[in-house]
């Protein structure tokens, strides 16, 4: 028997990048109505190195490897849908992983664990102290999700979200993949990057409560230190759960399905259309399609939510 087959996807600027075994392929719709594609071949670090591979670490790496590639058809969907600006250089990506890594330790890690000393005077356990930091920092989360959801040119790329889902969907199910199949399919995926990063909530939560309580420089540094653990660790509950049909696993991922609300909207034949094009690019020639109930090739970490 062949082995199973699956692609993965990210949303981008009028567009959508799928990520297959081989190939990685960006369709996006020019201002003209035309669809252009760039397509890639893929190499992971994890075929030079196989150790790479294992549990635990592959997570990291596609993590890594998704906000690399997910950041170049950024940049070349905002170029194809008529945006200003070239391109960006290999250092221009680094910088703004960078800034983007910056960003996301200031939000999610710095302000709340800054915030939760305020309530050191009326609770000293330091269980107490991290689990209050962890809840706050699923507050600012949320609170972020629910911000850019307003706003409208993110509306538009959470509905090529959305044609990416539906489109992975039927492709899974072996329906044909044509806007009049597709467009039947959920918006929602178990395996989508929303559910990965509610998920790195949660064990970030219970990794960091026994901790203890030492200064603001070390709570800060140990949770920078650990974050790779946390996300090796929500990958292989993702990957997992994308498997089960149990009923437990099901009821773990449900929070980030009904998150997937927010990241996704339904999209239009014209989004449809361009999904399908950019899937068509990297599926095989010949496939052995998987169950419905599996999921993309890298779960969790490429999502554009």
């Amino acid at each position: 028997m062949k082995p199973k087959v699956y692609i993965g996807g990210q949303a981008v600027i009028e567009g959508v990048m799928m990520r297959g075994p081989k190939e990685i392929a960006t369709a996006v719709r020019e201002p003209s109505g035309e669809i252009i594609l760039q397509k890639d071949v893929f190499t992971s670090i994890t075929d030079r190195f196989p150790v790479l591979k294992k549990p635990m670490l592959r997570g990291v790496v596609s993590l890594a490897e998704s906000l690399v590639y997910g950041l170049k058809a950024l940049s070349f969907s905002a170029q194809a849908a008529g945006e200003e600006g070239e391109q960006l250089s290999t250092k221009e990506i680094v910088l703004t992983m960078l800034f983007a890594l910056g960003l996301a330790v200031l939000l999610f890690i710095a302000i709340p664990t800054f915030a939760a000393k305020y309530i050191y005077s009326a609770v000293s356990d330091p269980f107490l102290l991290n689990l209050f930091e962890g809840l706050l920092r699923l507050v600012i989360f949320l609170a972020y999700i629910v911000a850019i959801s307003q706003m409208k040119d993110i509306q538009r790329v959470f509905a090529y979200h959305g044609a990416e889902h539906k489109t992975i969907h039927a492709y899974e199910a072996g329906a044909p993949l044509d806007p009049e199949h597709v467009r039947g399919y959920s918006r929602l995926h178990p395996r989508c990057g929303t559910n990965f990063l509610l998920i790195v909530m949660v064990i970030s939560i219970i990794t960091f409560a026994f901790l203890g309580w030492p200064s603001l420089f070390w709570r800060i540094l140990s949770r920078i230190l650990l974050m790779p653990l946390v996300a090796g660790i929500s990958y292989e509950i993702i990957r997992f759960a994308g498997r089960s049909q149990n009923r437990l696993v099901a009821c773990i991922v449900t929070p980030g399905l009904w998150l997937q609300y927010l990241t996704t909207r339904e999209p239009d034949d014209s989004q449809i259309e361009v999904a399908i094009r950019a899937l068509e690019a990297v599926k095989p020639a010949e496939t052995v399609v998987p169950d419905r109930d599996s999921n993309r090739a890298n779960p969790g970490v490429n999502s554009d939510a």
